[in-house]
């Protein structure tokens, strides 16, 4: 995340942490640690070869409001040539929210492990493309979550950031030495009970020590346009949509206990 003064509420939620509204909303059923120990033994290496997962589920027909300047759309989710697409564009349905975002998340919980994602990024102006995981208070749960979040204003560089029990401003920038938006690269991170561990393709990059999120959350990822914060992402430039991130696989592997 950012820690421009554009507001420390505002900048402290900015993240794909504003997720209070969606995680768990319209009906979601919660599932339990044992469904998410069971869902982990098949998550080890998702493709999107054959479309879409049975473990996973694309949000649909609401907004988190604040920054997030869509409402997310099942459409906006798409699979096709072994990948996911996860698609920003006008929105064609009623609403007072201009535009429309994919968002893609796991159906149950999980715990400390391995985190991983291989994706390519969009590059535009006021636009994130993200994989990380949360959980919060539509959950019934405190709001934890870890962040790999590539702004499309600055595809060289990716930003990572955590909140453990609502606190955050842990966010770190990190130069990749390549453009996210070109091609495919892995991220990920490995969640223990006293720190956090980012890679980049394979390498790791940054990590992190001091109050680390400890609720099982959900695996996530979207792609969303953001109003109001244009000092973190610069205004938005709708000049060139639909705008689409790609993601090949997505993987979680649990520590052994």
């Amino acid at each position: 995340m950012r820690k421009t003064r554009l507001g420390a509420v505002l900048l402290a939620a900015a993240s794909c942490a504003v997720l209070l509204c969606s995680c768990g909303a319209k009906g979601e059923v919660a599932e339990t640690s044992a469904a998410a120990e069971v869902a982990a033994e098949d998550i080890s290496a998702i493709t999107f070869t054959n479309g879409e997962s049975e473990l996973f589920e694309p949000a649909d027909g609401w907004c988190n409001g604040s920054m997030f300047n869509v409402t997310w759309r099942k459409e906006n989710c798409t699979f096709e040539n072994g990948k996911m697409q996860l698609i920003i564009d006008k929105d064609t349905k009623p609403g007072s929210v201009p535009y429309s975002g994919g968002e893609y998340r796991s159906k149950a919980f999980y715990g400390y492990g391995r985190y991983e994602v291989r994706m390519k990024a969009i590059k535009n102006d006021g636009v994130v493309s993200s994989f990380f995981t949360y959980t919060g208070p539509s959950d019934n749960n405190p709001w934890d979550e870890i962040d790999i979040e590539i702004l499309g204003k600055d595809t060289t560089k990716v930003q990572f950031n955590y909140f453990t029990n609502g606190v955050g401003n842990h966010e770190y920038m990190h130069d990749l030495g390549f453009d996210a938006s070109e091609d495919f690269h892995t991220y990920a991170f490995e969640w223990y009970e006293d720190k956090i561990v980012w890679f980049v393709d394979g390498e790791e990059v940054y990590s992190a020590s001091e109050n680390i999120p400890v609720t099982e959350s959900k695996i996530m990822m979207n792609a969303w346009c953001g109003t109001g914060v244009d000092s973190w992402l610069n205004a938005f430039d709708d000049s060139k949509m639909p705008l689409t991130a790609e993601y090949e696989s997505i993987s979680f592997v649990p520590f052994e206990k």
